[in-house]
């Protein structure tokens, strides 16, 4: 017992001066300027070396999709590293398949800048944008949820697909040493191309939803860039399936509002799975959204119903609803947006069900 806990004591002082190294290379390591070429010359700039890759190109207008703000954890955020970047880390190799890792596919947020680098990006990263905009609504939608209104300042107009997301910049301030970014699904109209809605949940110490929740007013400037990501609708007239956890309600809001406007009749059933009856919101909205849509079905799942409220609709888990009520999903197309745990249950139980996984659609926040 003595010997293995020494090993683990041995292991855990090797892992603390590792970043104790780290730290200090950050700190005092001198790489001097770094030259940075995209795309064979499509884009070239120099840059002081020593910072990360992702925050680096972002500081040139270069903005990569990162949906946990370049702390590792969504994979999002992948580039082909040509030449330098050094060797790939441990922290990415979960997000590689076997050919991305053959091509030298990174995370950009884990490449440090230490010399001269030659990447490939895609094409279409060029056109992502960065907009001043200004706060004009904050309002309550539950009691841990609240709706974020942006109108547009510059440029003035944002042409995205219903379902994708932005990156909201929160400045420093005295919970962060430095700006960060977090991305958050639009859930308003793209017709409404002058302004946006997110829809953010408070999380306990997180850096951003404490700035967005106790501490950004009406009337304030932020920075977003976006949009990103390949959540969106898909062109077909296969009935459709919504899954949606908390604050994952806000894109399919976005695609929903696509469907009333264009507007597009395929059946739709959309479950959403909250705790409480506290915890459902856009719902004047949604209902509005069954009238103009005949074949939208709605079905909120409660976890933990209040028994003083009497509630008589489905409880349990959302899959739980779903599994009741889908028996052949071979002709189903699927989309899902809401914390990890769902989204993976949700994904067995569909394609165990008959959908195919090129026909289901996700994005996952957490």
């Amino acid at each position: 017992m003595t010997l293995v806990f020494g090993l683990l004591l041995l292991s855990g002082l090797c892992a603390v001066l590792a970043l104790l190294l780290e730290a200090a290379n950050t700190v005092f390591a001198d790489y001097g300027p770094c030259r940075i070429t995209i795309n064979e010359g499509a884009k070239e700039f120099t840059v002081k070396g020593g910072g990360r890759l992702l925050s680096t190109l972002m500081d040139q207008g270069v903005f990569i999709p990162s949906a946990c703000g370049g702390r590792g954890s969504c994979g999002l955020c992948k580039v082909t590293v040509l030449e330098g970047g050094g060797p790939i880390l441990p922290t990415e190799t979960p997000y590689m398949n076997d050919e991305e890792l053959r091509r030298g596919t990174r995370l950009s947020c884990q490449v440090r800048l230490r010399g001269d680098v030659r990447l490939e990006i895609p094409e279409a990263f060029f056109l992502i944008k960065e907009f001043r905009t200004q706060v004009v609504g904050l309002k309550p939608l539950t009691p841990f949820i609240k709706e974020v209104h942006l109108k547009l300042i510059e440029p003035q107009e944002i042409v995205f697909k219903p379902g994708q997301f932005i990156q909201f910049q929160v400045p420093e301030y005295e919970g962060s040493s430095e700006p960060v970014y977090r991305a958050y699904s639009i859930a308003s109209p793209a017709s409404l191309n002058t302004e946006i809605k997110l829809v953010v949940t408070r999380v306990e110490r997180g850096i951003a939803t404490t700035y967005i929740h106790d501490i950004l007013k009406v009337g304030e400037e932020v920075i977003i860039n976006g949009p990103y990501g390949d959540f969106y609708l898909r062109r077909s007239d296969r009935p459709m399936v919504m899954i949606g956890t908390g604050s994952g309600l806000a894109p399919l809001m976005s695609i929903l509002y696509q469907m009333a406007e264009e507007p597009i009749d395929r059946p739709c059933t959309l479950y959403f799975g909250v705790r409480s009856q506290q915890d459902l919101f856009y719902q004047d909205e949604i209902h509005g959204l069954m009238r103009a849509l005949p074949r939208f079905r709605y079905v909120p799942v409660l976890s933990e119903p209040s028994l003083e409220n009497h509630w008589d609709g489905e409880t349990g888990l959302v899959t739980d609803a779903v599994a009741r009520d889908v028996t052949d999903g071979s002709q189903l197309e699927a989309y899902l947006c809401g914390n990890p745990l769902m989204i993976n249950a949700a994904v067995k139980l569909l394609t165990a069900k008959g959908v195919t996984e090129d026909r289901i659609f996700f994005d996952k926040f957490g």
